[in-house]
């Protein structure tokens, strides 16, 4: 399989924010959302073991579960159309007339979407519903909600392969815990992983200790999950988080989405702020991509 075409090279993008500035923080990017226009970010390095997997097993259609803006379901259609193989998408929720971006977007890379109510989603790991997914479908590759699974993290393990400085603290935005614990992983207690939860709640960090225990085999004890700038829960967003995204676009050529890295960024330069960053840090940020989930915001 031909991977020439992405970009695991990413650059590293000084952010020279006054807040940072005035503590004599070094902040940086590191620019996933520029791997691939279509396959950006962390879902690239979450996906791609499963596509190797996916092949080596003889597989030519890929199934996966996601809701209506969900970076994963835009990323594995991409995937699919780059390399070759046919797509299904389980959808959360109904079918509307007018299609948002993400499904859109998906539509065109030869998705097949399938809509399911919230009840019948929620057995999207049971045995019973995949097999019927499979008579209905025929045989297919299942990459589970989110992506996440052990190649993912595999994956996920090699975003700081481009870096070739240490830092201090890692920032990362949180969904279902694959990238994190990916990072956790590669830094072997290197350093402090702060994990943005894009999520209302403070169930993260237990899925994250488990997604460690699973499929990791050190002990980590340099990470935690911060929950306070989630903006209240999953896509939601308000007046002030899209003016800093803006700000921020604006000021240093950062494009930023609302559902996860502007709330990273939100929240580290709050932090700063608040000096609950060491004066002389050094901070990377990782850009976890996903812009095309900035049409949906007006952005």
């Amino acid at each position: 399989m031909d991977f020439s075409q992405i970009n695991e090279q990413p650059k590293l993008q000084v952010i020279h924010h006054p807040d940072a500035l005035s503590n004599d923080i070094d902040l940086q990017v590191l620019r996933l959302d520029e791997t691939h226009p279509h396959l950006s970010g962390n879902k690239w390095y979450k996906l791609k073991y499963n596509l190797l997997e996916a092949s080596r097993l003889g597989h030519n259609t890929l199934l996966t579960f996601g809701g209506a803006y969900s970076n994963h379901i835009h990323a594995v259609a991409s995937a699919a159309r780059l390399f070759g193989f046919r797509s299904i998408g389980i959808i959360r929720g109904e079918a509307h007339a007018t299609l948002n971006p993400t499904l859109s977007f998906a539509i065109e890379c030869g998705m097949q979407l399938k809509y399911v109510d919230r009840t019948t989603y929620r057995d999207k790991t049971n045995s019973a519903f995949l097999d019927s997914l499979k008579r209905e479908f025929g045989d297919f590759y299942l990459i589970p909600e989110g992506g996440t699974n052990e190649l993912a993290i595999k994956g996920a393990s090699e975003i700081l392969h481009a870096v070739d400085k240490a830092f201090d603290y890692y920032f990362v935005p949180v969904g279902t815990g694959g990238t994190i614990t990916g990072l956790i992983n590669s830094l072997n207690n290197q350093g402090r992983v702060i994990g943005v939860s894009a999520l209302k709640g403070s169930f993260l960090q237990g899925e994250v200790t488990e997604l460690l225990n699973q499929y990791t085999q050190g002990s980590f004890d340099n990470w935690l999950m911060n929950n306070n700038y989630h903006f209240g829960g999953y896509a939601k967003v308000n007046p002030t988080l899209i003016d800093f995204i803006r700000a921020i676009e604006n000021d240093y050529q950062l494009p930023l989405e609302p559902i996860y890295t502007g709330k990273m960024l939100f929240g580290i330069i709050d932090m700063i702020s608040r000096e609950e960053i060491p004066k002389g840090s050094k901070v990377l940020a990782i850009h976890t991509g996903g812009l095309q989930g900035r049409a949906g915001f007006g952005l």
